[in-house]
Protein backbone atom coordinates (compact mmCIF):
# COMPACT_ATOMS: atom_id res chain seq x y z
CA UNK A 1 0.00 0.00 0.00
CA UNK A 2 1.08 3.70 -0.95
CA UNK A 3 0.34 5.93 1.76
CA UNK A 4 0.87 9.79 1.20
CA UNK A 5 0.77 12.66 3.87
CA UNK A 6 -0.09 15.38 1.82
CA UNK A 7 0.55 18.72 4.06
CA UNK A 8 1.27 22.54 3.59
CA UNK A 9 4.42 24.44 4.40
CA UNK A 10 5.44 24.70 8.48
CA UNK A 11 1.46 22.83 9.23
CA UNK A 12 2.06 21.19 12.47
CA UNK A 13 0.17 18.48 12.15
CA UNK A 14 2.44 17.13 9.10
CA UNK A 15 4.73 14.73 11.28
CA UNK A 16 2.53 13.92 13.66
CA UNK A 17 -0.03 12.36 11.28
CA UNK A 18 3.09 10.64 9.50
CA UNK A 19 3.93 9.44 12.98
CA UNK A 20 0.67 8.60 13.58
CA UNK A 21 0.48 6.77 10.31
CA UNK A 22 3.67 4.79 11.07
CA UNK A 23 2.02 3.59 14.24
CA UNK A 24 -1.32 2.35 13.39
CA UNK A 25 0.31 0.35 10.85
CA UNK A 26 1.92 -1.64 13.66
CA UNK A 27 5.00 -3.08 11.60
CA UNK A 28 2.75 -4.11 8.42
CA UNK A 29 4.45 -3.25 4.78
CA UNK A 30 3.74 0.34 3.47
CA UNK A 31 4.95 3.38 1.97
CA UNK A 32 4.44 6.25 3.35
CA UNK A 33 5.82 9.64 2.04
CA UNK A 34 5.36 13.33 3.14
CA UNK A 35 4.08 15.82 0.18
CA UNK A 36 4.10 19.28 0.35
CA UNK A 37 1.32 21.03 -1.33
CA UNK A 38 2.43 24.75 -2.47
CA UNK A 39 -0.64 25.93 -3.88
CA UNK A 40 -4.79 25.08 -4.26
CA UNK A 41 -4.30 23.92 -7.99
CA UNK A 42 -2.09 20.94 -6.81
CA UNK A 43 -4.76 20.51 -3.97
CA UNK A 44 -7.21 20.09 -6.35
CA UNK A 45 -4.90 17.65 -8.43
CA UNK A 46 -3.66 15.71 -5.21
CA UNK A 47 -7.52 15.28 -3.74
CA UNK A 48 -6.22 16.95 -0.93
CA UNK A 49 -9.26 18.39 1.53
CA UNK A 50 -6.96 20.31 4.30
CA UNK A 51 -3.41 20.17 5.91
CA UNK A 52 -2.65 17.45 6.42
CA UNK A 53 -4.44 14.82 4.29
CA UNK A 54 -3.91 11.42 4.21
CA UNK A 55 -4.53 9.34 1.33
CA UNK A 56 -4.26 5.47 1.05
CA UNK A 57 -3.44 4.34 -1.88
CA UNK A 58 -4.52 8.17 -3.82
CA UNK A 59 -8.00 7.88 -1.59
CA UNK A 60 -8.48 9.89 1.11
CA UNK A 61 -10.89 7.86 3.77
CA UNK A 62 -11.49 10.19 5.90
CA UNK A 63 -13.36 12.92 3.34
CA UNK A 64 -17.25 12.69 2.17
CA UNK A 65 -17.57 12.73 -1.65
CA UNK A 66 -17.50 15.91 -3.07
CA UNK A 67 -15.74 18.14 -0.67
CA UNK A 68 -13.68 20.91 -2.58
CA UNK A 69 -10.22 20.97 -2.62
CA UNK A 70 -8.07 22.58 0.51
CA UNK A 71 -5.09 23.98 1.70
CA UNK A 72 -6.26 25.43 5.02
CA UNK A 73 -5.91 23.52 8.57
CA UNK A 74 -7.54 20.67 8.80
CA UNK A 75 -9.61 18.88 11.92
CA UNK A 76 -10.61 15.34 12.32
CA UNK A 77 -13.92 14.05 14.69
CA UNK A 78 -13.06 11.48 16.65
CA UNK A 79 -15.69 8.72 17.53
CA UNK A 80 -16.19 10.68 21.13
CA UNK A 81 -16.75 13.56 19.53
CA UNK A 82 -12.62 15.01 20.26
CA UNK A 83 -11.78 17.32 17.47
CA UNK A 84 -7.45 17.05 16.48
CA UNK A 85 -5.30 18.21 14.09
CA UNK A 86 -4.39 14.68 12.56
CA UNK A 87 -6.60 11.00 13.09
CA UNK A 88 -7.00 9.31 15.66
CA UNK A 89 -4.71 5.79 15.78
CA UNK A 90 -7.78 3.95 15.63
CA UNK A 91 -9.68 5.47 13.24
CA UNK A 92 -6.77 5.28 11.53
CA UNK A 93 -6.21 1.30 11.83
CA UNK A 94 -9.92 1.11 10.94
CA UNK A 95 -9.23 2.76 7.83
CA UNK A 96 -6.12 0.62 6.80
CA UNK A 97 -8.13 -2.31 7.32
CA UNK A 98 -11.00 -1.03 5.03
CA UNK A 99 -8.53 -0.36 2.82
CA UNK A 100 -7.70 -4.29 2.42
CA UNK A 101 -4.54 -4.37 4.59
CA UNK A 102 -4.06 -7.28 6.72
CA UNK A 103 -4.76 -7.18 10.31
CA UNK A 104 -1.12 -6.99 12.37
CA UNK A 105 -0.40 -9.89 14.29
CA UNK A 106 -0.45 -7.86 17.17
CA UNK A 107 -1.95 -4.41 17.76
CA UNK A 108 0.03 -2.25 20.03
CA UNK A 109 -0.97 -1.65 23.69
CA UNK A 110 -2.17 1.69 24.68
CA UNK A 111 0.79 3.39 26.45
CA UNK A 112 4.38 4.09 26.13
CA UNK A 113 7.31 3.22 24.49
CA UNK A 114 9.11 0.44 22.48
CA UNK A 115 8.63 -1.90 19.36
CA UNK A 116 6.24 -3.68 20.99
CA UNK A 117 4.52 -0.36 22.75
CA UNK A 118 3.09 2.69 21.16
CA UNK A 119 5.80 4.80 20.78
CA UNK A 120 4.68 8.07 20.55
CA UNK A 121 1.64 8.15 23.42
CA UNK A 122 -1.98 8.52 24.05
CA UNK A 123 -2.84 5.77 21.82
CA UNK A 124 -0.83 6.72 18.97
CA UNK A 125 -2.35 10.46 19.28
CA UNK A 126 1.09 11.71 20.43
CA UNK A 127 2.22 14.13 22.94
CA UNK A 128 1.96 17.49 21.14
CA UNK A 129 -0.83 19.22 22.04
CA UNK A 130 -3.90 20.18 19.88
CA UNK A 131 -3.70 23.73 18.74
CA UNK A 132 -7.08 24.64 19.77
CA UNK A 133 -9.13 25.35 22.44
CA UNK A 134 -6.29 27.24 24.21
CA UNK A 135 -4.38 23.18 24.65
CA UNK A 136 -1.36 23.94 23.12
CA UNK A 137 -0.01 27.13 24.02
CA UNK A 138 -0.82 25.93 27.88
CA UNK A 139 1.07 22.78 27.57
CA UNK A 140 3.88 24.49 26.26
CA UNK A 141 4.07 27.30 28.56
CA UNK A 142 3.76 24.05 31.27
CA UNK A 143 6.87 22.54 30.03
CA UNK A 144 8.36 25.39 29.68
CA UNK A 145 8.18 26.34 33.11
CA UNK A 146 9.33 23.42 34.42
CA UNK A 147 12.22 23.75 32.17
CA UNK A 148 13.28 26.88 33.38
CA UNK A 149 12.84 26.38 37.39
CA UNK A 150 12.59 22.86 38.01
CA UNK A 151 9.13 23.07 39.36
CA UNK A 152 5.28 23.31 38.19
CA UNK A 153 3.32 26.29 37.19
CA UNK A 154 0.39 27.46 39.43
CA UNK A 155 -2.58 28.14 37.31
CA UNK A 156 -3.20 31.51 37.83
CA UNK A 157 0.77 31.77 35.69
CA UNK A 158 -0.83 30.37 33.00
CA UNK A 159 -3.74 32.57 32.34
CA UNK A 160 -1.93 34.66 29.68
CA UNK A 161 -1.36 31.33 27.66
CA UNK A 162 -4.93 31.02 27.92
CA UNK A 163 -6.56 34.40 27.07
CA UNK A 164 -6.86 34.35 23.52
CA UNK A 165 -9.04 30.77 23.72
CA UNK A 166 -11.52 32.70 25.94
CA UNK A 167 -11.41 29.77 28.34
CA UNK A 168 -9.61 29.42 32.18
CA UNK A 169 -6.42 27.93 32.54
CA UNK A 170 -8.12 26.05 34.84
CA UNK A 171 -10.77 24.55 32.43
CA UNK A 172 -7.55 24.25 30.07
CA UNK A 173 -6.11 22.08 32.29
CA UNK A 174 -8.66 19.97 33.08
CA UNK A 175 -8.73 18.94 29.47
CA UNK A 176 -5.49 18.27 29.61
CA UNK A 177 -5.36 15.67 31.96
CA UNK A 178 -8.40 13.72 30.66
CA UNK A 179 -6.57 13.54 27.29
CA UNK A 180 -3.31 12.26 29.21
CA UNK A 181 -1.25 15.02 28.47
CA UNK A 182 -0.54 15.66 32.47
CA UNK A 183 -2.03 14.97 35.69
CA UNK A 184 -3.78 16.87 38.03
CA UNK A 185 -3.79 16.64 42.12
CA UNK A 186 -7.55 16.89 43.93
CA UNK A 187 -6.34 20.49 44.01
CA UNK A 188 -6.34 20.80 40.30
CA UNK A 189 -2.35 21.28 40.86
CA UNK A 190 0.07 19.85 38.50
CA UNK A 191 1.74 17.04 38.76
CA UNK A 192 3.12 15.94 36.40
CA UNK A 193 2.91 16.74 32.45
CA UNK A 194 5.23 14.49 30.40
CA UNK A 195 8.52 14.44 30.56
CA UNK A 196 8.41 16.35 33.96
CA UNK A 197 7.42 15.26 37.39
CA UNK A 198 6.62 17.93 39.88
CA UNK A 199 7.96 15.20 42.68
CA UNK A 200 11.05 13.22 42.90
CA UNK A 201 11.24 10.40 40.85
CA UNK A 202 13.90 7.75 40.06
CA UNK A 203 15.10 9.90 37.19
CA UNK A 204 17.06 13.71 37.95
CA UNK A 205 17.75 15.92 34.78
CA UNK A 206 20.34 18.41 35.15
CA UNK A 207 19.55 20.90 32.09
CA UNK A 208 22.94 22.92 30.80
CA UNK A 209 21.77 26.79 31.42
CA UNK A 210 18.53 25.86 33.02
CA UNK A 211 16.96 23.89 35.86
CA UNK A 212 17.11 20.60 37.59
CA UNK A 213 14.14 18.67 36.97
CA UNK A 214 12.75 15.23 37.90
CA UNK A 215 11.03 13.47 34.57
CA UNK A 216 8.69 10.75 34.61
CA UNK A 217 10.29 7.80 33.88
CA UNK A 218 13.83 6.80 31.42
CA UNK A 219 12.67 7.81 28.21
CA UNK A 220 10.82 10.77 29.33
CA UNK A 221 14.15 11.59 30.92
CA UNK A 222 16.20 11.18 27.26
CA UNK A 223 13.62 13.08 25.84
CA UNK A 224 14.10 16.76 27.05
CA UNK A 225 17.35 17.35 26.06
CA UNK A 226 16.04 16.81 22.15
CA UNK A 227 12.38 18.92 23.42
CA UNK A 228 14.58 21.76 24.62
CA UNK A 229 17.71 21.11 22.12
CA UNK A 230 19.81 21.70 25.21
CA UNK A 231 22.89 19.12 26.68
CA UNK A 232 21.62 17.23 29.95
CA UNK A 233 23.35 15.14 32.43
CA UNK A 234 20.73 12.39 33.62
CA UNK A 235 21.05 10.83 37.01
CA UNK A 236 18.97 7.31 37.79
CA UNK A 237 19.56 3.97 39.50
CA UNK A 238 19.00 0.65 38.31
CA UNK A 239 16.07 -0.64 40.17
CA UNK A 240 17.61 -3.76 41.04
CA UNK A 241 21.20 -2.66 42.30
CA UNK A 242 20.50 0.47 42.82
CA UNK A 243 23.60 1.14 41.39
CA UNK A 244 23.82 4.69 39.30
CA UNK A 245 23.18 4.70 35.58
CA UNK A 246 24.48 8.33 34.48
CA UNK A 247 23.88 9.77 30.42
CA UNK A 248 25.52 12.87 29.67
CA UNK A 249 24.11 14.17 26.19
CA UNK A 250 25.93 16.65 23.94
CA UNK A 251 24.39 17.70 20.93
CA UNK A 252 23.67 14.15 19.00
CA UNK A 253 25.89 12.33 21.16
CA UNK A 254 25.47 10.28 24.37
CA UNK A 255 27.59 8.81 26.74
CA UNK A 256 26.06 5.95 29.03
CA UNK A 257 27.93 4.79 32.54
CA UNK A 258 28.19 2.25 32.44
CA UNK A 259 28.68 1.40 29.17
CA UNK A 260 26.44 -1.72 29.15
CA UNK A 261 23.40 0.75 30.07
CA UNK A 262 20.08 -0.64 29.03
CA UNK A 263 16.29 0.73 29.12
CA UNK A 264 13.42 -2.03 30.20
CA UNK A 265 9.98 -0.51 28.44
CA UNK A 266 6.60 -2.12 29.56
CA UNK A 267 3.56 -1.22 30.99
CA UNK A 268 0.94 -2.96 33.28
CA UNK A 269 -2.54 -4.00 31.95
CA UNK A 270 -5.78 -2.43 31.80
CA UNK A 271 -4.52 0.70 30.33
CA UNK A 272 -5.02 4.09 31.57
CA UNK A 273 -2.78 7.35 31.98
CA UNK A 274 0.75 6.72 31.11
CA UNK A 275 1.32 7.94 34.91
CA UNK A 276 -0.09 4.59 36.54
CA UNK A 277 0.10 2.38 33.62
CA UNK A 278 3.74 2.49 32.41
CA UNK A 279 6.29 5.09 34.22
CA UNK A 280 6.94 3.44 36.85
CA UNK A 281 7.59 0.34 34.39
CA UNK A 282 10.36 2.39 31.90
CA UNK A 283 14.00 2.72 33.57
CA UNK A 284 17.43 2.44 33.26
CA UNK A 285 19.72 -0.63 34.23
CA UNK A 286 23.10 -1.21 34.53
CA UNK A 287 22.94 -4.24 31.70
CA UNK A 288 21.20 -6.72 30.24
CA UNK A 289 21.29 -8.62 33.08
CA UNK A 290 19.78 -6.46 35.91
CA UNK A 291 16.74 -5.69 33.28
CA UNK A 292 16.32 -9.49 32.34
CA UNK A 293 16.30 -10.06 36.45
CA UNK A 294 13.93 -7.12 37.20
CA UNK A 295 11.60 -8.41 34.30
CA UNK A 296 11.32 -11.86 35.84
CA UNK A 297 10.44 -10.32 39.11
CA UNK A 298 7.56 -8.82 37.49
CA UNK A 299 6.25 -10.88 35.28
CA UNK A 300 2.87 -8.81 35.35
CA UNK A 301 4.67 -6.20 33.72
CA UNK A 302 5.17 -7.15 29.60
CA UNK A 303 7.90 -5.31 28.43
CA UNK A 304 11.39 -5.95 26.23
CA UNK A 305 14.72 -4.80 26.84
CA UNK A 306 15.85 -2.27 24.47
CA UNK A 307 19.62 -0.67 23.30
CA UNK A 308 20.74 2.83 24.03
CA UNK A 309 20.02 3.90 20.72
CA UNK A 310 16.60 2.59 20.30
CA UNK A 311 15.63 4.47 23.61
CA UNK A 312 16.92 7.73 22.30
CA UNK A 313 15.44 7.13 19.32
CA UNK A 314 11.97 6.63 21.01
CA UNK A 315 12.02 9.32 23.25
CA UNK A 316 13.16 11.89 19.71
CA UNK A 317 10.07 10.39 18.34
CA UNK A 318 7.58 11.08 21.40
CA UNK A 319 9.24 14.27 22.78
CA UNK A 320 11.34 15.64 20.08
CA UNK A 321 8.23 18.30 18.55
CA UNK A 322 6.60 19.26 21.76
CA UNK A 323 7.67 22.88 21.49
CA UNK A 324 7.45 23.58 17.75
CA UNK A 325 5.44 26.66 16.86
Amino acid sequence: MRITVLTVAGCPNAEPAAERVRAALAGRAAEVELVEVHDQAQAAEYGMSGSPTILLDGVDPFTAAGTAPSISCRLYRDADGTVSGVPSQAALRQALTAAGLPQPAAVPADCCGSDALDVVGRAGRGRRAPAERGLRAVHQAVLRHFAATGTAPEPGVLEPAVAQAGRTAGEVLEELAREDFLTLDAEGRIRAAYPFSAAATRHRVSITGGAEVWSMCAIDALGIPVMLGQDVVITSADPVTDEPVTVTTSGQSAVWEPAGAVVFVGQRPGGGPAATACCDALNFFTGDVTAHAWAKQHPEVPGQVIVQARAREIAAQTFGHLLAD
